[in-house]
């Protein structure tokens, strides 16, 4: 399919008519004939000597390629672009920040693999995340890690690859040993607010209560559900602990609730596989589907098919001039 970026070029048609219409008629001085007796004619005939003119009577052979060279021009000027078959993209609707808990109290070794090895809260959640994020991979994907603070470790990202390497990167106390829980719910609403995706979700996992925090966890929802953003909570601490190892069950339960999200409880590696497989159905992946067609120029296509007739005609105009030369010796 072709299509023309300047159409109206094609108006320009028109101009050779307009022209001979219009202009007058070109000639050309050229010599008289010369005879001896050019004197007595004048003489006997009475006319004086004038200046004339020849008008150029062109062949048909030379218009026709004059016509064919105007109209590859005004073809080239109104610029023909091919016009290729649908490309459909899909690009994600959605981002989803995951605020992983970095406090001391992810170093307790009490999560079981699934080959039943123990290993410390983050492990577990390195190793489970890693199987999460490799079927979201149509989404854009952040990280927040908190502690005494929480600090954005990688913006919203399809680079899975970059995002794994910077979870993997984290070790426990690099944010402090505090919970600031709020806080990092305060970070992920900040975040989210600088994109333009209207889907967005903010899964927390944390073992311990908010202890750090300059904003209580559950206002800071409150203002992450007037924003859009549904938060699903996942506890992997120990919920009979005490003091900053206990989790809060009914403060998680209830940022789950304001935010139209889910509250989670994993007390092992097999159950938090099963919290992401849940999450999973709850959030398929969203996309917002564009199609676009490529266009390709093909306005040089008239000016080679002009300068092919050209060159030619021009050839053939040489060879019957040579053969003509020849036939004269």
């Amino acid at each position: 399919m072709i299509e023309f970026v300047y159409p109206w070029f094609f108006v320009l048609l028109i101009l050779p008519f307009l022209a001979r219409w219009l202009v007058p008629v070109y000639k050309e001085q050229k010599q008289s004939v010369q005879v001896p007796y050019f004197q007595r004619l004048v003489d006997i005939t009475g006319e004086k000597p004038q200046s004339s003119a020849v008008i150029l009577n062109r062949k048909l052979i030379q218009s026709l390629l004059l016509a064919f060279s105007w109209i590859c021009i005004v073809t080239a000027l109104a610029k023909p672009e091919i016009i290729g078959e649908p490309i459909v993209q899909q690009k994600s609707a959605r981002d989803l920040m995951i605020a992983v808990d970095l406090s001391a109290s992810m170093e307790v070794k009490d999560f079981k693999t699934s080959d039943n090895k123990t290993v410390n809260r983050l492990v577990a959640v390195k190793q489970v995340l890693s199987d999460f994020v490799k079927v979201r991979e149509h989404d854009r994907l952040g990280l927040i890690l908190f502690g005494d603070a929480p600090y954005l470790q990688a913006p919203f990202t399809d680079d899975l690859t970059t995002w794994l390497t910077l979870l993997n990167e984290s070790e426990i106390g690099m944010a402090g040993q505090s919970t600031a829980f709020g806080d990092a719910i305060g970070l992920a609403i900040s975040v989210f607010n600088n994109e333009e995706t209207k889907n967005r979700v903010l899964i927390v996992l944390t073992d311990g209560n908010d202890t750090a925090s300059k904003v209580p966890p559950v206002e800071a929802a409150k203002v992450a559900a007037a924003s859009n953003i549904k938060i699903y909570t996942i506890a992997i601490g120990n919920p009979e602990a005490v003091g900053e190892e206990k989790v809060d069950i009914a403060v998680l339960e209830e940022i789950a609730k304001v935010t139209k999200g889910k509250k989670f409880l994993a007390l092992n590696s097999k159950e938090l596989q099963r919290v992401y497989q849940e999450i999973n159905t709850l959030e398929p992946q969203l996309f917002d589907t564009q199609s676009f067609r490529p266009r390709t120029s093909a306005h040089y296509y008239p000016i080679l098919l002009f300068a092919l007739v050209y060159l030619v005609s021009l050839s053939l105009v040489n060879i019957r001039f040579k053969f003509a030369s020849g036939s004269h010796k």
